[in-house]
């Protein structure tokens, strides 16, 4: 079951070619909107500067102490890629600056949920912390972290809270919160995950301290580089699908040529051997497919500080223990979401109306995994195109869902206005435009899907039901070559709202065999020429595909290299084939 997609190029804006690149990566930029060769230098120099953030100030003020004092502080993350880098990045930082007692504290999703809760703030007290820290979580919980705030106030213990999610109607009383989404704040790139926003305050801080004259009557002399730890950064970016805008690419290109150059963490080194990559060859994609889901892996099924520790240790032996480790989760990841995605097509089929129909998809299992429901809800969307919600039973009573988006509903906005037609029916739930999280009473789960529904249906228009698949328009025959596919593989980085560059084309199809269970190897030959190219399709829908009646194909493709014991040859990357 799935909506076949309306095959559509992108808009290239009349404008000069850009100098000095092919022609058709020049189209492929100025369709991104890049109009000058200026927007394609990205060097650290043109990052926009820290002061812009609101409240950046009074956060540094507050982490003053724990640098000059030692006063004790404790991170509070969360369980994803984007909470284990900013817990790293923060942790590293403060000790390259000579913080003596900085510690963190990451929520298991299964006994705590996410963000600060009053719950977490009792766990956190045992520590004795001075300060408490939040890293990608504090504002976008609701009410869970006004009332954790709450109580570590009333333990008179302050907290400065780090996020990029929106904010609720209500902000907890912190000392500071740094957040480029709250209102009031100037900072132009609303796109920071939450590493980003960290990162930035370990710039600012260390601009203070620098001001102060720490590092000379600490006898360190020079501030440390704060620039070794930006391959976390580029990492979370990538891992947390955040847009990449300008400020964006600039993080992640910087993050690129250090992992190449081997100039970064050895856990991600460890991460990126564990998946067979090589960090030379670094690309965008390898962090997005190879390393955010071992480092998921740990929060999805156990605990997020596995995770954690891969990234801040400096013992690449021990690093590489621990990456096998998420390995092997993720390997149980992808073995659990297979099976619940095969009970989650039983459903759908089950349904007395065809989910392609309506606007807004529920699906709920008691027995599927809390953790591994924001995968499925994410496949389902993409063989919709509907905005799914997938729920497992919690705890008490209580379902837990994950939420994802189709381009044109604002998810988070969604729910709330399901929670104003019906005060009380969310327990609660926070989120942001294409992704979010929800907590239902167990026995309200039919009311909510048809709510879900009516909100879906009046926010989507018709044009959003219509999977639009993008693509940068054709390639002659002679644009098939080794030259351009690097071109285009390095000319990025590419990721969300800056997409990597795909074309269509119709081809003959001269082979095609299964491999590796759900895989399609083929060789296609261009119309109008006698070239055989090899190509892949991951995923493919077995029951379809090998089709051997079909001899000509349109396909929506990636140019692509395949490296394979020491060689390497062109290979187109299938995306889509009607």
């Amino acid at each position: 079951m799935s909506v076949s997609p309306q095959i559509q190029d992108r808009t290239v804006p009349l404008a000069p070619e850009l100098d000095g690149l092919p022609p058709v990566l020049s189209r492929v930029y100025r369709s991104r909107g890049v109009t000058s060769q200026a927007e394609l230098e990205l060097q650290l120099k043109q990052l926009i500067p820290y002061h812009s953030m609101k409240d950046i100030d009074a956060a540094v003020m507050a982490l003053v102490p724990v640098v000059t004092e030692g006063k004790r502080l404790l991170v509070v993350g969360d369980f994803d890629a984007d909470g284990a880098t900013s817990t790293a990045v923060v942790l590293r930082a403060l000790r390259m600056m000579g913080a003596a007692d900085v510690d963190y504290l990451v929520p298991n999703r299964f006994d705590f949920g996410y963000g600060l809760s009053p719950e977490l703030v009792e766990v956190a007290i045992e520590r004795r912390p001075d300060l408490i820290m939040t890293v990608d979580n504090g504002i976008a919980s609701g009410i869970a972290s006004v009332s954790g705030v709450a109580a570590a106030n009333a333990a008179g213990i302050p907290v400065v809270v780090t996020d990029h999610h929106l904010p609720g109607d209500e902000l907890p009383e912190a000392l500071a919160i740094v957040n480029p989404n709250q209102k009031g704040c100037a900072f132009p790139s609303k796109a920071a995950c939450g590493c980003t926003v960290v990162f930035y305050l370990m710039l600012a801080l260390r601009a203070r301290l620098s001001e102060e004259g720490w590092f000379d009557r600490s006898g360190a002399g020079q501030p440390p580089n704060l620039a070794s730890l930006i391959d976390l950064v580029a990492l979370a970016t990538v891992a947390d699908v955040v847009p990449l805008d300008k400020n964006n690419r600039i993080l992640v290109e910087q993050g690129l040529r250090r992992i190449r150059a081997g100039k970064c963490q050895p856990g991600i080194l460890a991460l990126l051997q564990t998946a067979k990559r090589d960090h030379r060859q670094l690309v965008s994609s390898d962090l997005g497919f190879a390393v955010g889901p071992r480092i998921n892996a740990a929060g999805r099924l156990d605990d997020m500080s596995l995770g954690i520790e891969c990234l801040l240790t400096d013992d690449f032996n021990r690093a590489m223990d621990i990456a096998t480790e998420l390995d092997a989760f993720n390997r149980d990841r992808r073995q659990i979401e297979q099976a619940m995605q095969g009970e989650a097509l039983a459903l759908l089929e089950r349904m007395d109306a065809n989910p392609a129909d309506g606007y807004g998809v529920c699906l709920y299992h008691p027995e599927w995994h809390q953790g591994v429901i924001g995968i499925l809800a994410s496949r389902i969307k993409e063989r919709l195109h509907r905005p799914v919600i997938a729920f497992a039973r919690g705890e008490a009573g209580e379902i837990k869902g994950s939420a994802r988006s189709i381009t044109g509903l604002h998810i988070r906005d969604a729910l709330d206005r399901v929670d104003r037609m019906a005060p009380g029916i969310i327990v609660k739930f926070g989120g942001h435009a294409m992704a979010a999280g929800l907590t239902l009473a167990e026995g309200t789960f039919e009311r909510f899907s048809a709510l879900f529904d009516d909100a879906c249906k009046a926010m989507l228009s018709e044009d959003a039901l219509q999977q639009i698949l993008e693509t940068d328009g054709s390639l002659a025959s002679a644009d098939f070559n080794m030259a351009l596919a690097e071109a285009l593989r390095l000319g990025g980085p590419w990721g969300q709202a800056f997409p990597e560059p795909q074309f269509s084309g119709t081809f003959r199809l001269v082979q095609q065999r299964l491999v590796g269970g759900n895989h399609l190897k083929l060789v296609l030959q261009p119309e109008g020429t006698d070239q055989a190219i090899d190509a892949i399709w991951f995923g493919i829908d077995p029951s379809v595909w090998p089709d051997h009646s079909r001899e000509k194909v349109t396909c929506v493709y990636q140019l692509d290299i395949n490296e394979f014991r020491g060689e390497r040859n062109l290979q187109l990357r299938v995306v889509h084939m009607e």
